[in-house]
Order: structure tokens, then sequence, then C-alpha cells
């Protein structure tokens, strides 16, 4: 609720003509304007009345004006807006925020404020807030004296809490502002005197209470919200830039997010140090979102709140509630906005104009420009923006560097990415060196201040026994989705709250009396978490004996048979699949029973977000109904479903929880788990030439294949029939000439240093006949095709070894000076180590022909260190078609380089090597189509590799960092033949020089295919 504001000190209280107008938010405004006559406003009773109570917020007024205390009369509607009216049109308030002349500030009703402090012949003494007729009046100070004016706020605007003013004079007198004058009534338990406080005279005190730590209501805290236009401009990434480049200047920096989401709070905490906080009016309430803000700031210098999706965008059908503008108006703060303007220049500046002006009850302070390209487009852009008047507090640049890769709900959880420190710190110099920071700083310090108390969970629980039970609280990598005021409203209720990890932990900690199992991704860490098994048999047990338990989406999945055939804890008689449907949604549902809880009936507001469905869809008794349908499993001592609950907006639900946590007895101790059964298969045969070995030997017998490097998508609909066309066109011979045309100009090279060949297999073999090799070098580990093809012409080829311990990275000064061949593949198979083009070129000199093998390049997303387009003597770039595109039948390739080794080359091949399908499939990938298709399986395959380096990294398995669609694993001796018996076939990696029978190469897959191996290896890691 707002109250009436108080006597402003006089230094808020400037003429406003004066230094008011210059103010950050204020406007000038026109000349006194003629008062309207009381007939204007017969369609209102009150119109033409003084309000003393002009509402900021969602209100819609004027930044600045209900702070300062201005005394106002509520007026008809502008003139031009109402055809009826009959006298003449009092003149417009002139200037928007920026201060242009010429334009309509705002239409709406009418604000004017009264002249010389004359109020309609009422004396200048401000009232009493709900003094009746004939109480005395308040004795503090009048409103100073201020120019007649004229503003205009929207049609909505409240005016200052009717009753919280004298009666109107047709109505009789209220009761006296003092009800009785015996004793008060008793404060109510557990409240600490709020509101019940009394002063030594037993007096409920009149106006504010004495500010300071214990009972502070005015707060001054400087903030600043951080929009978009819409998802993915930036925001996280400029949001958690700016959090930890202000903490990098020695500030306390308070982080929050606007909405439901958990991803993007775990980047904030990582940048501040505190706990990030969630802002969400539909999960908690309106009224506390300024408490809550509070309570996430204290002790900060300063506070940056993310927003969610577009500014104005909320709950469907809201009406923008719970937005980023619904908050932002709701904590009184300014706004800076993040812009991508990767694909526009001067039309940004149309963006935020547009937003700007879309609702003025929101301040958008400043702009910052994200994924610029070269200094003139961002100062096209920037110059734009100014125009409006609005500030660009800073410019970023592209780089992938500092961005968070996608998961399949969002962001990759902080948690998660174990480089997450190193981009973090890139991100803050970034921003740092691009951003305005003291510009950014001042903005958030003319944020005014606030009129509440920080949420305390301590008011709202309260314990129910004397001792601390512990309730054992999911966390880890696969269990990073909880609200921070979860935990502190069971400590507060008298719990301990202990977190412990599935994936690792052996057992529950010591004492457990209660379980809460938050948010995250099981599904992605199904293998650490089924490979658990002692825990997940310790889990089932309590749950079962009546452990009382909260299990909120990835809690459900936890505990439900299987996940994606994983098993689980199996406490449920449920199975959890992937789905490709994301589910995304506010809820309000209703308990279905008297449950864990609460009773039934009881309604809260939650949301669902996760891309898994569970079978069947609830128990013998449902959770909650939602829209007349049954969901989730509940019990005496069991809440599960996907639905997420803010429990500070219901802590009801907490104090039902940790009401029967205190009643229940320990977990007992774990339970021996039982020994899987041992895998058994046939081992692979002897390799008789370890250089001609190749994955698809291995990849047979119905095995599940992570040996061979061919990416498992389909083919586009457009090489499908170019594959085709090719085969109708087989009836006469091949002609080459438009796939070389084709490649050069895909590469910006000329005809001549083209070559067209049946694959990179071929090309090796042309390179070794091409010219008599006085030292030829081949850089290991590597794919073995150069060592074999030189063999057959007759060369005894070297090798240089990169090391492990160095990740494999290569060293230019380990190639001998005399090699006149050097092969070196980039990103390299096995390894995946994708060299820097500068390492590479460093290798030619005049005499030398450098061979780069880049099959695998056109996995990486926009190919950063192809060596594929720069002309350098010596030089020659062998690429394959058939990993990518999904064609290993179809062998299709080229060299593209030196014009003199290409012609040496050329004059190797035989007449019509590469086939008319070939041919055909060579131009097809070469077009404009193809180039965004590879692009989107390039990123594809980064995700999917991602899942398989997380769940190696979880099963403590050492990986090659890798850029290629397979990682190098050191799996240890053995295991290769176990995965072999347990349907599972890998890549051995001791056929390559350099490496043993430790290593092993896995292709990335599906995630299905991931995690069935992972889950394999975590088994077999557990027992052996």
């Amino acid at each position: 609720m707002w109250s009436t504001p108080p006597p402003p000190r006089a230094r808020e209280q400037p003429d406003a003509a004066g230094q008011a107008a210059d103010r950050a938010g204020r406007r000038p405004h026109d000349a006194a304007a003629t008062q309207p006559t009381p007939a204007d406003g017969a369609h209102r009773q009150w119109q033409g009345e003084v309000h003393r109570g002009v509402r900021n917020g969602d209100a819609g007024v004027e930044p600045g004006l209900g702070r300062r205390g201005l005394p106002v009369r509520e007026v008809g509607k502008v003139a031009h807006r109402r055809a009826d009216r009959a006298r003449a049109p009092r003149p417009a308030a002139r200037g928007d925020r920026r201060g242009r002349a010429d334009r309509v500030a705002q239409d709406g009703l009418g604000l004017v404020v009264e002249p010389q402090g004359r109020h309609r012949g009422r004396p200048c003494g401000r009232r009493g807030r709900g003094l009746g007729r004939g109480q005395a009046a308040d004795p503090r100070r009048a409103p100073p004296v201020l120019r007649p004016r004229r503003v205009h706020v929207p049609d909505a605007v409240g005016l200052g809490g009717r009753r919280r003013r004298r009666r109107d004079p047709r109505q009789p007198a209220g009761h006296p502002a003092r009800r009785r004058d015996g004793p008060p009534r008793r404060p109510p338990a557990g409240r600490g005197g709020r509101p019940g406080h009394r002063d030594a005279a037993r007096e409920a005190p009149d106006g504010r209470r004495a500010e300071g730590p214990a009972r502070h209501r005015v707060v001054s805290l400087p903030r600043l919200v951080v929009a978009a236009p819409a998802s993915g401009h930036g925001k996280t990434t400029v949001a958690t830039g700016l959090m930890a480049a202000l903490a990098g200047r020695g500030l306390a920096v308070s982080g929050h997010k606007v909405g439901p989401d958990y991803i993007d709070p775990g980047y904030h905490a990582l940048a501040t140090g505190r706990p990030g906080r969630n802002l969400d009016p539909h999960l908690t309430d309106p009224s506390l979102m300024v408490p809550l803000l509070l309570h996430g700031a204290r002790g900060a210098d300063v506070a940056v709140v993310e927003g969610v999706m577009g500014l104005f965008d909320g709950r469907i059908g809201g009406d923008g509630f719970a937005s980023t503008a619904h908050v932002a108006t709701l904590t009184d703060s300014p706004v800076v906005l993040v812009v991508d303007v990767s694909h526009a220049s001067r039309s940004i500046g149309a963006v935020v104009h547009g937003m700007a002006g879309f609702d003025p009850t929101v301040t958008i302070a400043g702009v910052i420009l994200n994924k610029a390209g070269s200094p003139r487009h961002a100062a096209e852009a920037a110059r734009a923006v100014e125009s409006t008047g609005i500030p660009v507090l800073g410019v970023l640049h592209r780089d992938d560097g500092v961005s968070a890769p996608s998961r399949h709900l969002g962001l990759v959880p902080a948690e998660e990415r174990d480089e997450a420190a190193g981009a973090l710190e890139r991100l803050a110099g970034q921003v740092a060196a691009h951003v305005d920071l003291d510009a950014v700083l001042e903005l958030a310090r003319q944020a005014p201040t606030l009129d509440a108390q920080p949420w305390d969970p301590a008011a709202h629980v309260r314990p129910s026994g004397a001792d601390s039970p512990v309730v054992a609280v999911a966390a880890g990598r696969a269990f990073t989705f909880r609200y921070a005021e979860t935990t502190e409203l069971l400590e507060a209720a008298g719990c301990t709250v202990v977190p412990f990890d599935p994936a690792r932990d052996a057992h529950l900690p010591a004492g457990t009396r209660g379980l809460y199992l938050g948010g995250g991704f099981p599904e992605v860490h199904a293998a650490a978490l089924s490979a658990n098994a002692s825990l997940r048999a310790h889990l089932r047990e309590a749950v079962l004996d009546g452990v009382p338990t909260v299990a909120e989406c990835a809690g459900l999945l936890y505990l439900c048979r299987s996940v994606d055939g994983h098993p689980m804890v199996g406490a449920l008689d449920a199975d959890a699949v992937m789905t490709p449907r994301l589910t995304l949604s506010y809820r309000r549902p209703a308990l279905a029973a008297d449950q864990l809880l609460g009773p039934a009936g009881t309604t809260v507001t939650t949301h669902e977000f996760h891309r898994t469905t569970v079978t069947p869809v609830h128990g013998d008794r449902p959770a909650w109904t939602v829209d007349d349908h049954a969901v989730g499993f509940s019990g005496p001592t069991l809440s599960a479903s996907y639905l997420h609950v803010h429990w500070a907006g219901h802590p009801g639900l907490a104090q039902s929880f940790a009401d029967a946590v205190h009643s229940a007895a320990p977990v007992a101790s774990a339970p021996a788990p039982t020994p899987p059964a041992t895998a058994t298969g046939a081992s692979l045969p002897p390799v008789t030439d370890p250089l001609r070995h190749h994955g698809d030997v291995e990849a047979s017998d119905g095995l599940l294949d992570l040996a061979v490097n061919v990416s498992r998508l389909p083919r586009p609909a457009w090489l499908e029939q170019a594959l085709r066309d090719g085969v109708a066109g087989s009836a006469s011979y091949p002609e080459s000439s438009a796939a070389h045309v084709a490649v050069a100009r895909r590469h910006g090279r000329e005809v001549d240093e083209v070559l067209v060949t049946a694959g990179a297999a071929e090309a090796f073999s042309l390179i070794a006949r091409a010219r008599r090799w006085r030292r030829p070098v081949v850089v290991h580990p590597q794919f073995t095709e150069p060592d074999v093809a030189l063999r057959a012409a007759g060369h005894v080829p070297g090798h240089v070894l990169c090391r492990a311990e160095d990740d494999f990275a290569l060293d230019p000064g380990a190639v001998p000076d005399d090699a006149d061949l050097v092969v070196v593949g980039n990103p390299t198979n096995p390894t995946g180590r994708l060299h820097a083009a500068s390492t590479l070129a460093s290798l030619c000199r005049p005499g030398r022909v450098v061979v780069i093998d880049e099959a695998f390049m056109d996995f990486v997303p926009g190919e950063p260190q192809t060596l594929s387009s720069r002309a350098l003597p010596g030089l020659v770039v062998v690429r394959s078609l058939t990993k990518l595109w999904s064609m290993p039948g179809i062998r299709a390739g080229y060299v593209v380089g030196d014009p003199a080794v290409v012609a040496d080359l050329r004059g190797q091949q035989a007449p019509w090597s590469v086939g008319t399908p070939a041919l055909h499939a060579v131009v097809a990938t070469a077009g404009p189509d193809a180039a965004a298709e590879a692009e989107r399986r390039a990123r594809l395959a980064v995700q999917h590799r991602r899942v398989l380096v997380d769940g190696l990294a979880e099963l403590s398995v050492d990986v090659v960092p890798s850029d290629a669609p397979f990682v190098l694993a050191r799996l240890g001796r053995g295991t290769h033949a176990r995965l072999r018996g347990a349907g599972i076939a890998v890549r051995r990696a001791d056929t390559f020089p350099g490496l043993d029978d430790s290593w092993a190469r896995l292709a990335v897959r599906e995630p299905e295919a991931t995690r069935h191996l992972l889950t394999t290896l975590g088994v077999h890691a557990a027992w052996n």
C-alpha cells in the first residue's frame, strides 16, 4: 500500500521551472493553464478537490511527482480527446522526458498544482491522515509555494487513496482518529511488536518510525533494471558483466532476476559472490517486490536486476503483469536497455524510441548496444539512439567467448560450466572497458528511496520444536534450481539445511528428517545419478519410510523408476522420458487432497518448466489440481510434481513442511547396494596393421555406434535431390568443372587453386605421389591415412608427437627444419585439438609443402581457424564432405591451396576418379543453402558434445578439450572391451601413434545415446 508522502525536505522542492526540470525523469512544463470550473468535472464527484497523496508506481504518475508531496487536484481529460468540450482547449504540457519541444508529453487526466498554496479557500496547513470533520489539523509545516502549472498522468492514475482524506462534505463525519482510549490489544504472536507497536505512553506512533537497523522503513538503494526489446539481445551477458565489473571495483553488488528463472541467478551469484534472487509478482505478490529486493540487497552498495524476455512481456493475457516493466515500476527503478545491433544500425534508434514511448510509467534511462560489428557500425547505431535523447552507456562487440552456451531449457547453469569463472573474468573486463560504469552508477543512485521494510523469513514462519532437524537439500550439478528464500524459510522454521550431491554422495546426511529435491537437469546427468546406486537405495528407503519429502520437477524425475531408461530412485511408480516439446507456463493450482504441504483446496501460484513427461501423470493421490486436471503424487509425507513454488509467496507451505520435519524420525542408515551383473561380450580381434585400422571395423554386430565420426542427422532435402540428380546424370562420364567453380567461389580462390577429389583419402594418396619427398613428417596423434599413403608411395614418414600433458598442442619448433612435407590435422583426429591458424601458417617456408587436414573443420561454428581461404606458398588444405553431410558412401572432398602444388596433384589424379553423384554433392554443399545448414549442424554438435563432456567430468574421466564431433577420453585400460561387452562400440586409440590402450575416442551423438554410454561407464566405475 502507498501512504501519503511525508513533507519533503526543502532541497527536494525546487520551483518547477528550476532544477526539477534538470533532474532525471522530470519534465519541463508550460505556464499555468486556465483552471476548470466545477461544472466541467461533473463526471466525478470529487473533481476539483485537492489531493495530496499522488502515487508513483503502477498508478503511472510522472516519475518524481509523487515523491515531492505536491498539492494537486484532478481535472477533466485533455481537451483534444474530449469532443464534447465546449470551451477552448487548454494548452497541452510541452516537452517529453528528453526535453524535446513541441511534443505532447502525455494524454490523460490533468493534475493542476494549486497556486501560492491556496487550496480552494481551505487553510494551508496539511490535514492529518484519516482525520474526520472537526478534528485538529496536522501541525506539520505547509507545502512550499509553487508556481501554478499543469502536468498530465495516465487515465488509470490513482490519486492519493480517497479513504485517507476527509469524506465528501455531504456525508456525515467519520469515526474519530482514536476509537477508544482503553488499553491496546496485544500484538499478534511472533510479530515482535508489528504492527501493534506502541510508544512509552502506549500511543500508536504518528508518522514514520525512527530509521535504523531494526526498524528502518525508508531505504536508499541504488539500483537499475537491465532489460531488452526481446529475448536473445544479451540481457544475461550484459547484466552479469555489469555485476562482475562493479564488484571488481570493490562494490557490494546484489543480483536479481525478474521472473521464475533459476539459471541466470546462478551467473549472478558467480559474479557477485552473493545469492542470486528472483523478483516475480506472479509467484509471490506485487506487494513483495520491494521487500524481497531490499532483503536480497541487505548490505549491498548497488542492486542490478536482470529482466525477462522483452521489456513489456509478462504473463500471457495479463497486460504486462509480471513483466520487466511491471517490476521496474513496482520498485521505482530506472531501466538500462540492452539492444542487439548485429542486424541493424540506424533503425536501432527507432526501436529505442518506440520502447521509451510505449509506457510512460517506465523510465528508460540509458542504452547499451550489444554485438556491434565494426566501429563505423557501432557509431551509426549510437548516433541514432542518442538522437532520441537517451544516452548510450556503452557498446559491446561480438565475442562468443563470453556468452553462455544453451541448454534445452535455456542457458547452461554456471555450476555446469567449468570455464564459467574465466568467461566471467573476460566479460567483466569487456564491460569495464566499453561501458561507462560511472554513468551507470549515477543512474542507479538517482533511483528514489523505497518506503518499505525488507522481507524477513522469521516474520512468516516459526519453529515448532526446540531441536533443529536436518533437511537434506539436493544440490550439485544435477540439482541447481531452488530459490534462496526456500532454505531461509526452513532455517527460520528451526531446521538445519544440509546440502547433498545425488551424483557423488554415497548416502544421505546423518540425521536427515526431511528431504527437499528441487529443480535441475537430472535427465542430463542421468548417468552419474544412475551410477550412484548406494544413494538411490538410501533415498528410496527414506521416502518409503515416511521421511517428509518435497520434490519439484527434477526431484519428481529423480524419484521415478527411470529417466530415459536410466534407473532412478524408484520411490514413485512412474517413468520419465525426454520430449521435443517445451512446457513453460505460470499456473494457479490447488492442493488436490490433504497432504504434506497443507489441506485440500489450498491455492498457490506456481510455474512449470520442463521438456520431459512422466507416465502416469499422477498417482492414486494427486498432488495438485491444475485447470481441473490432476497432476503429481502426494501423501501425508510426500509432495512431488512438476510445479515450482516460491515459498516466500506462500510461507504456509514452508511451515507445513517444517512442522512435519520436526515430527519425523531420522532416516535409517544406508543399506548396502547390490553389485550389477558383469557384462560379457566378444573382444576385438588383434590388429595386424594399426595404421590401417578404422572405426567402422568396430561398429558392427548391432552395437551402439560411438566409433564412427559421421553425423547421424538426416541429409537435407536439397542434398538428397542433388544426389538423385547425380545418379540420373550418371549415364555419361563425370564433368567436374561446375564443382571446381563452386568450391573456388566458396573459398574465394581461383579455379586453378582447387582440385575436387574422391574424399580426403584420395587427396593424401595424390600428395604422397606428387613429388619425391626427402623428409616427410606427419604430426601425431593424427588420422593415419597420410602414413599409409606415404608408405605405399615408397616414403618413410617421420613423426612429431604432441603430448597429452600439453593437451596435444603443436610446438612448431618440434618440426624438423629440413622437413619438405608436413601433414597436420585441424581439428586433429582423434584429439579434437583445434590449432591456431597462425601457428600452422608459421610452418610454411620456402621448399616445404604444408598440408592441413581440415576434414572436421566444418563442425567448428564459424570456422575461425581455417586456412582454406588463405593463399600461402606451399600451403594446401584438404577438406572432406562425408562427415558433416552424413554420406560416408559418397566419396567427396577437395584440395585448395598453392596452384603449383595443386597442379602436381592434378597430374597424379586418374580420369573421372570422382563420380557424378559426388560432384553434384560438392556443388550443392558449396551453395548458399548449405552455409546456414552447416552452421546449424555445427552448433548442434557443440551442444551434444557438451552433454558428453559434462557427463564424463562427473565421472572423473580425463577428457582432452575438443572442437570436433568426438572427444578423446582416458577411460582406463580394459574399458574398451567392457563397453563392447555391454553393447557399445567406441574407437580404440592405441592404433594412433603416441596413444596407448587407456585412451578411447568417443563420437558425439544425440543425448540419449550419450547418456546410455555414461550410465554404463558409471556403473562399471562404481564397482571397479
